[in-house]
């Protein structure tokens, strides 16, 4: 059963992702979890589809973002243990790889990158806060491949070993809906403004009014498969329902992948 709007917390997609749009915060939590400074974030996009063949399996990314050095992060929020999360991190790698590299382009152009799961569970087992991975020589056991890629698993559930301050607090936060830092408490003003705010609420019931039909369908990977796979037709029908339920044009193009002036021109 999908959750009323009014029951999301930080730990649901549609309300993470709400949050982590805004620059700020989105932000703070990187430097937060990669212990380091970023630059200025460059590009931010929510619900990114990414095609990786006509015969792939398509990927719906929570949040992508681009800072302006030109390194990428994948920012995944993850409630349920489907214990897959490894093999899924290393094929989302490469989707995004594929998807930043052009056709002609050398290998040395491909931007440092990192995927971040934020689980409300352990996916290792070890009791850790935090897990950061990155390829290292087997045989020493310290030198890195340097192939500018890092894979990193957020332990909601061990909130209580973390040792930064604000790290704790922000995992107990998402485990817990605990506010006792500044940070998530700017976090949870915005969620309760989002939560007032008609023209999100309008597009929650949007999605989970998609998901509910591919449920209905049969339709495997539903809503996370997104409508890369669908035909150009079937575009054009949602976005047209979608500009009917007055949702915003932005929130049309990342859910249907269609340009603005194809939706502009949709009446």
């Amino acid at each position: 059963m999908r959750k009323s709007f009014d029951d999301l917390t930080i730990a649901d997609d549609f309300m993470f992702c709400k949050i982590m749009q805004d620059e700020s915060i989105c932000k703070q939590f990187l430097e937060m979890i990669l212990a380091g400074q970023i630059g200025k974030i460059a590009c931010l996009s929510p619900q990114n589809s990414v095609a990786t063949g006509i015969e792939a399996k398509s990927v719906r990314l929570d949040l992508l973002v681009k800072d302006e050095a030109g390194k990428s992060y994948d920012i995944e929020m993850q409630v349920s243990n489907e214990h897959n999360l490894p093999k899924r991190m290393r094929y989302y790698q490469a989707a995004i790889d594929i998807t930043f590299l052009d056709k002609g382009t050398h290998y040395k152009a491909l931007n440092d990158s990192y995927i971040i799961f934020v689980c409300l569970f352990d996916a290792i087992g070890k009791g850790k806060p935090l897990y950061t991975f990155e390829n290292i020589c087997i045989e020493d056991g310290q030198t890195p491949l340097r192939d500018g890629t890092k894979k990193v698993i957020i332990n909601a559930e061990a909130f209580e070993k973390a040792t930064n301050k604000e790290l704790k607090g922000f995992l107990e936060y998402v485990k817990t809906g605990t506010a006792n830092t500044e940070y998530t408490g700017r976090i949870e003003t915005m969620i309760q403004a989002v939560k007032h705010n008609e023209q999100a609420r309008q597009e929650y019931r949007f999605m989970s009014g998609l998901e509910m039909d591919a449920r209905e369908e049969g339709i495997q990977q539903g809503i996370q498969q997104g409508f890369a796979d669908g035909s150009y037709q079937t575009k054009l029908e949602t976005a047209k329902s979608m500009k009917h339920a007055n949702c915003e044009l932005d929130f049309i193009m990342q859910m249907t992948g269609l340009s603005k002036e194809e939706v502009e021109s949709i009446s």
